[in-house]
């Protein structure tokens, strides 16, 4: 029976809820390695190379199912675990760490979609830089969850004197907000049935609707209770699901990510897509709005892990 080392994150009793998902994450895949026919054990990342490669050596690890999203409880380092697996030439699946470096760092991300003619929402990392009439979101340059993300960070121009380290003040997209998740298949991938995450009129109906850190993290929290995930649109919309497939295609080319992913992008009242983040590590918890879309389009738990594993082994070239 071939071995897999299924590697995370750090956590421990203080840590906050989207860093403990990743226990979920792990127990998951688990599972569907061992219906694969493949044993497993979960270990999780240390930053000491020699350790992982004896880890690596004498469990004789087939490939690491890298689940690593922060280091030290912080988004910004997470590029070095896919780093360190690609010194250790041992397959990993997921992103490589370019990719990862490139969509972890919002404002790089940013600077590359605009490059390629791809919308995001204006951005300024200093106060010099805002622009009075526009309303913002203030947010961390480099964590994902939306950690970090309430609703009383949205400001006006006018009214942002000081912008924290380590963070940026990006225009706030009054409107709709979906999320594409993309799946490496064969010798390319597959866009998955798109997924508009939907705010309760009555709840939100003076408030941003913004999908924050309660709103995804916190179940008895007003905001959680509020926020929805469809599949289900209208015929009227098939010309921007169709878009947006489209743009979510792209960003995978252009960024060069690889087994799973997923791009999140706001629709305002001029009805154009702004892509607002791309995760090149999204969560794959079972309740995750990246399996929610592949058993949409079909697929059982265990055929997308299978995927993310033969992604993995197709591109063993890139180490």
């Amino acid at each position: 029976m071939k071995h897999a080392l299924i590697l995370h994150n750090r956590v421990n009793n203080s840590s906050k809820e989207d860093e403990l998902d990743v226990l979920n994450q792990a127990s998951f895949i688990e599972t569907e390695l061992l219906s694969l026919g493949y044993s497993s054990h979960i270990m999780d990342f240390d930053v000491n190379t020699n350790d992982l490669a004896e880890v690596i050596q004498n469990n004789k690890v087939s490939f690491v199912f890298n689940l690593v999203e922060t280091i030290n409880e912080s988004g910004r380092f997470c590029f070095i675990a896919p780093a360190i697996l690609e010194l250790l030439k041992v397959p990993f699946t997921g992103s490589g760490s370019e990719a990862i470096y490139l969509t972890t760092d919002k404002l790089i991300c940013k600077t590359v979609l605009s490059y390629n003619n791809i919308k995001t929402p204006s951005w300024a990392k200093y106060v010099s830089d805002v622009q009075t009439e526009k309303i913002y979101i203030v947010k961390p340059i480099s964590e994902d969850g939306s950690v970090g993300i309430a609703d009383d960070i949205i400001f006006k121009g006018s009214e942002i004197t000081d912008i924290p380290k380590g963070y940026f003040a990006e225009e706030y997209i009054h409107g709709r907000e979906f999320n594409i998740s993309i799946i490496g298949e064969n010798t390319g991938f597959l866009v998955l049935p798109p997924a508009e995450m939907c705010f309760s009129n009555d709840y939100y109906q003076t408030k941003p609707r913004i999908l924050g850190y309660k709103a995804k993290w916190d179940e008895n929290s007003m905001e959680y209770k509020n926020t929805t995930r469809t599949f289900r649109f209208e015929i009227v919309d098939n010309d921007l699901i169709a878009e947006l497939k489209e743009i979510a295609a792209k960003c995978w080319e252009i960024f060069g990510l690889k087994g799973y992913a997923r791009v999140d992008v706001r629709v305002g009242a001029d009805s154009k897509p702004t892509v607002i983040e791309i995760n090149a590590n999204p969560c794959i918890a079972p309740d995750s709005g990246f399996v929610s879309a592949c058993n949409e389009a079909g697929l059982t738990n265990t055929e997308i892990i299978n995927l993310i594993i033969e992604d993995a082994k197709r591109y063993e070239t890139r180490i």
